[in-house]
């Protein structure tokens, strides 16, 4: 009987069925739901909640941007370009780098235990960074001083 409950216990409720009695596979997988536990919250539940988050529209003009001046620009930029055809072909390129991503991400999600290692190695990378380059105020400065002299040799001025 205490096999009994502490095998309850750690399947979180679900029971295995008797030795002789043929249960559904679901019933193998799924915890029992608890009947005492409360229904899920309805809208006028979250009400009081959502009171605190309404806002109001203002009727400044001076900040908007209408959608004539927003095209009108965007064609002058557009007119100011002067290889097309490269820009154009950046794009393209852009959008099938994207979706090539895309793909090999989703093929390394359909591999069962890789995501999990993938993430491990994201969160070691980030505590690596954040010890290198984000915790003391001189790396800090080290780390600007690197975006600025990449921003100068992207820019061509360095």
């Amino acid at each position: 009987m205490a096999a009994t409950a502490y095998s309850t216990a750690l399947l979180g409720g679900a029971r295995l069925p008797a030795a002789g009695a043929a249960a559904p596979p679901s019933a193998l997988l799924l915890p029992r739901r608890n009947l005492l536990s409360p229904l899920p919250l309805r809208f006028q539940d979250a009400a009081p909640r959502l009171s605190l988050l309404r806002m109001k529209a203002s009727s400044d003009d001076s900040s908007a941007v209408s959608g004539d001046e927003l095209i009108a620009d965007l064609k002058a930029k557009w007119d100011a370009v002067e290889n097309k055809s490269t820009v154009l072909t950046y794009a393209g390129g852009a959008v099938v780098a994207l979706w090539l991503t895309s793909v090999i991400v989703g093929a390394i999600n359909s591999v069962p235990l890789l995501p999990k290692i993938m993430e491990l190695v994201g969160l070691g990378y980030t505590g690596w960074f954040v010890y290198r380059y984000l915790l003391f105020k001189e790396s800090r400065k080290e780390l600007a001083d690197d975006i600025e002299s990449l921003k100068k040799k992207i820019a061509g001025t360095e």
